[in-house]
């Protein structure tokens, strides 16, 4: 069974995956980016890096590995929960 989209057109679970996966996984990967640049502009007690660190294993402030790790693992994320959320939302909207 499929469900109607924004333009009323019927898409399979596939395509409602990646399509919600890329979505979802751009918008963390540039709500970290922006994190970052909001560490880096202001003072270090409105820096969330200590979030970061808790949320994304192997993420340290300012390296250029932590960086990289965070960046991925952010966009990990965001298939993560399209492949969890997306199921789940059919299988609720079927009733």
């Amino acid at each position: 069974m499929t469900i109607p989209n924004a333009n009323n057109v019927s898409t399979s679970l596939r395509t409602q995956i990646i399509v919600l996966g890329n979505t979802l996984s751009l918008f963390l990967a540039i709500s970290f980016l922006l994190c970052i640049g909001w560490g880096l502009i202001t003072p270090y007690s409105m820096h969330m890096h200590n979030a970061w660190a808790a949320l994304l294993p192997g993420f340290k402030w300012l390296t250029p590995l932590g960086f990289l790790i965070g960046l991925v693992e952010s966009y990990l994320y965001g298939w993560y929960i399209a492949l969890v959320f997306t199921p789940l939302f059919r299988m609720f909207a079927k009733s």
